[in-house]
């Protein structure tokens, strides 16, 4: 079964390189550029796995999103990884009390990307949609 990834960045270049690594996965790839519109696209999708960037122009930003759907029983089994270029402590608990389930730094390796997405999606049945 393939699973669903939806990507939410608001750099094209970011996107279009975290695209290009999960290519020669088995996944059905969806796109937003910020914060608002992927929080529409995951409740519409109901993707398995979000790779969510955190500072993104519109009203909410990666942290808002990952809260709101992470409280919101219909989509808390989505898992979410915050990527950012914000490193320091408070920011990665920042990213825990949001409800991620995982923190990547920019720049980050693909083959780390994978490894974690592997990783993350191993732990969570298939959803059933």
């Amino acid at each position: 079964m393939r699973r669903k990834i939806l990507i939410v960045e608001d750099q094209p270049d970011i996107r279009t390189l975290i695209r290009m690594t999960l290519d020669f996965g088995d996944y059905e790839l969806h796109e937003a550029d910020n914060g608002d519109n992927g929080l529409l696209m995951a409740q519409r999708v109901q993707p398995d796995l979000m790779l969510l960037d955190v500072m993104m122009p519109g009203s909410l930003d990666g942290l808002q999103v990952c809260q709101k759907l992470k409280t919101d029983p219909r989509y808390a089994n989505i898992r979410i990884v915050l990527l950012t270029a914000r490193g320091q402590k408070s920011d990665i608990e920042a990213g825990e009390r949001a409800g991620a389930n995982a923190y990547l730094t920019k720049p980050f390796s693909p083959l780390e990307l994978l490894d974690r997405i592997e990783q993350l999606l191993s732990e969570t049945p298939a959803a059933t949609h």
